[in-house]
């Protein structure tokens, strides 16, 4: 069983980058290998509320090429890797617990191959979501995946990154086709292929996706795309509280409504975000909803999702129809984590998600919202709560150290309600430092020996991304 004492991280022994190896950076990256202490604190943060010295060098890679070049080189030297997309991660997968080198992939961030009709691309790690959306959006199709953060899809590959529309369009596991991979040897590999499924041994595209840069380096990606629908809708709805929202997102799930989007934000979330975005949205509970299809299939789906929603005390509905409207209720949405740090100024978060089964997740929201209330924490809470999904974040204040201890224990609490209802302990964020402990509860000794063995077979000296996942 964890403990609440989440606070301080696991004593890691730091390996210093040895002197001639820094040389032979310097030599072969010219300025594209930079020791500045700025360059390395922007990439030793990410949004965990963990504070670790920076890397001791930062190498800007270009190609596929010069990642092996780099890892090779690390590989010699017994040194730690550690892969950067562009820092969004809440769980302190980036930061150089072991010291060593970050390898900066978002040069790397050309969209490769277009292949409209086979609905499929393929990219490098470095291409955001946004980017990509826009760069293919003349072929009539897009790739749905949206965790909210303009996030590179090297990174959502890495943490099995899923989001708004993961009810109906399923998460990274689900999207990812093949991959490119630099191994811990420097060796460059492939997995999978761009045909829809496979049986040829076994299915190494899985092991990578959500193996958070401890097992390769991924240099290149081929993703599913789905047709851009003929109609979409957006709608938001206000609640009397959180379990009517949710109670009315069970009732549509288990209908079989095949919903895009339904996302929780309560009311701490919902004033920040009036506040930061001057909006004009009703303070109480709602869901965030978006509907795609035929225009027909997509009135049908929203008039009944209506008089579902009335029955659990849902009013105030406002429908978006055009791209505009929807994106601005869309970007609100997007903008929680910044417009709560806002409410709170000079404070960090302590942030956690969970997942449940759909059921469950009624009992699961509503002893969180208990609990946080208990505490006199201030907290917010949004959520994809199509697929059972719902992040929780803590508001403290860096100079009370009792307010992290706080936000720890509820964290603590929180995950542990969640496994005793058959959840998991991380819906989408990854294990990274904060919740190590809690993957143990999750999955037993047995299944976590398994992947140290997996991690000890495919990176023996233990360079990438040391210190995730498993701790020391």
């Amino acid at each position: 069983m964890s403990t609440p004492e989440l606070v301080a991280l696991p004593v890691h022994t730091p390996r210093p980058v040895p002197p001639g190896m820094l040389a032979e950076l310097k030599e072969r990256f010219g300025d594209r290998c930079s020791t500045a202490l700025v360059v390395r604190e922007q990439h030793g943060r990410d949004e965990s509320p963990f504070d670790v010295p920076p890397p001791e060098a930062v190498v800007f890679a270009e190609s596929t090429a010069e990642v092996a070049e780099a890892v090779a080189l690390a590989a010699r030297h017994r040194v730690p890797v550690i892969p950067y997309g562009v820092g969004s991660s809440l769980e302190g997968h980036l930061l150089a617990v072991q010291g060593g080198i970050s390898i900066d992939l978002s040069r790397m961030n050309q969209v490769l191959r277009l292949n409209a009709e086979d609905l499929t691309v393929t990219v490098q790690p470095g291409v955001t979501r946004m980017q990509l959306n826009n760069e293919i959006r003349h072929s009539g199709l897009f790739f749905p995946i949206d965790p909210g953060a303009d996030a590179s899809i090297g990174g959502m590959a890495a943490t099995r990154a899923s989001g708004t529309n993961a009810v109906r369009y399923g998460t990274m596991r689900d999207n990812v086709l093949a991959l490119e991979v630099v191994t811990a040897a420097g060796e460059v590999i492939r997995t999978g292929t761009r045909a829809k499924k496979s049986s040829a041994g076994y299915d190494l595209t899985r092991l990578m996706v959500g193996s958070e840069g401890t097992l390769g380096v991924i240099t290149e990606i081929t993703l599913r795309l789905v047709p851009q629908p003929e109609s979409v809708s957006a709608a938001v709805c206000s609640f009397p509280s959180v379990a009517d929202a949710v109670a009315t997102t069970i009732e549509v799930i288990q209908m079989g409504v095949p919903i895009a989007r339904c996302e929780l934000l309560d009311a701490n979330a919902v004033r920040a975000v009036n506040r930061h975005d001057k909006l004009n949205l009703q303070e109480s509970p709602m869901l965030l909803m978006e509907f795609h299809g035929s225009a027909a299939s997509v009135q049908e789906q929203a008039e009944l999702v209506q008089d579902i929603a009335r029955g659990h005390g849902g009013q105030a509905f406002e429908w978006a129809t055009t791209p505009e409207e929807r994106t601005r209720l869309w970007t609100a949405r997007h903008h929680a984590y910044f417009a709560a740090l806002q409410t709170q100024p000079g404070c960090r978060t302590v942030t956690t998600d969970t997942c449940v089964p759909i059921s469950r997740l009624a009992e699961c929201i509503g002893q969180a919202v208990t609990d946080a209330e208990d505490a006199g924490l201030p907290y917010y809470i949004v959520g994809h709560v199509g697929d059972g999904n719902f992040h929780i974040a803590y508001l403290i204040d860096p100079a009370r150290p009792g307010d992290r201890v706080l936000a720890e224990q509820l964290n603590d609490r929180l995950v542990h309600h969640a496994l005793s209802l058959e959840g998991t302990c991380t819906g989408e964020h990854g294990v990274g430092l904060h919740k190590q402990g809690f993957l143990l509860d999750e999955a037993g000794a047995g299944t976590v020996q398994m992947m140290r063995t997996i991690k000890r077979a495919l990176d023996p000296h233990d360079i990438l991304n040391p210190g995730k996942i498993f701790g020391p």
